[in-house]
Order: structure tokens, then sequence, then C-alpha cells
């Protein structure tokens, strides 16, 4: 199905992406102030205190990690409108989130994490791997070289080298599994989403 059969029926659909990402943004801003142990992920809290699977993302460290993720939340907006996303991208992107923090589980090293940058992360394979999906030409190129430059980047951080790791620039340490399990999330549910459009047609995009 080509890109002039899609644009059609989505060409409002970005204002959902796009409204999601700013709420992201929002909400963290509103919860700086909020005690950061009673929302960040901590593995031994995960079973009692569910919660944490999405509060995790409000928690940040410093300032700089804070302004950080909310340009971030900008930029991921800006994509997710240039690439028209239908609504089930969003709600892909949504159901990614909490799985992005459960899956921080295989490495229990990682005692606290807090931050939007494995939510973000998420957004971006989800918004790609629709580009790759649906599109033809220009489009689907954009998404694999999107797909490529974080596979690139993934690598580059070495998740497998500990839990955090100091970073030229920044003034706190990254949790680079966090954007691993933001990127598969983001792959396996927005996988799922584009499988099930395409069995249902009449779903609303």
């Amino acid at each position: 199905m080509g890109p002039s059969v899609l644009r059609p029926a989505t060409h409002r659909a970005p204002r959902a992406w796009a409204a999601a990402a700013v709420s992201l943004a929002l909400a963290a801003l509103a919860m700086w102030l909020t005690p950061r142990e009673a929302l960040d992920w901590q593995p031994a809290a995960a079973l009692p205190q569910p919660w944490r699977l999405w509060t995790a993302a409000f928690v940040h460290w410093s300032p700089q990690h804070l302004l950080a993720n909310v340009l971030g939340c900008v930029a991921v907006a800006a994509f997710g409108i240039a690439s028209q996303l239908p609504r089930y991208a969003t709600w892909a992107w949504l159901v990614a989130w909490p799985l992005t923090h459960a899956a921080l589980s295989i490495q229990p090293q990682l005692l606290h994490y807090g931050g939007l940058s494995g939510v973000l992360h998420a957004g971006v394979a989800v918004a790609a791997l629709h580009l790759v999906w649906r599109e033809r030409g220009r489009q689907a190129a954009v998404g694999w070289a999107v797909l490529a430059g974080l596979t690139i980047k993934l690598t580059l951080e070495q998740p497998w080298a500990g839990p955090t790791q100091a970073v030229s620039g920044w003034n706190i340490r990254i949790a680079p599994l966090a954007h691993v399990t933001g990127v598969a999330s983001g792959l396996l549910c927005g996988a799922l989403a584009e499988v099930i459009a395409n069995c249902r047609p009449s779903l609303p995009r």
C-alpha cells in the first residue's frame, strides 16, 4: 500500500503523536520537584509499586537532564508530524512506554533509573519502523537511515559494559540499557500495530 493511499486517511493523525510528546514533556516539568525515590524505576519495587513503570519517565536527576529530554520531546514530536504518523503509531508508542522500563529488570544492577530517554528512543523506533513498513522512496530511506543510526548509537554506548556510564558533557551518569529497551519495545509495539492495522483496514488512523 503506497503513500498516496495512506495520506488522505492520516492527515490529522500526527496531532495525537504531538499531543503525546508534549504531554510527556509537561508531566516531566510538573514533577521536577516531586521526591524522586517515590517515582523512579527500582527493580526491587517493580512488583509492589507498578506505577513506577510509568512514573520513571518523569524523574530527572539534574536541570540539564530535564532540559535535554524536554528538547527531545520536541524533536520526537516534529519527527512524528513530518512522518504523518497514524493514530495507531501513537498507541504503539504509549504501550512501549511501560515495557521500556519493565525490560530494565534484565540488568538488576541498575538500582535506580529515571528519565524520558528510553521512552523517546521507543518513539523514534516506532516512527522509523512506520516509514520503513508503509512508505516508499525517500520516506522509506529516512526510516532506514534512522534505524541504522539508532543501531550505531546503541552499539557505541556499550550497554553491556555496566548499568551506568559517565559521558563527557553530562553531569549525570547515563543508563544505556534504557535506550536499548526503548528501541526494542518501540520496534515490537510498532510492528504489532502495523500488523493489526493491516488485518483491520477500518482501524482509526
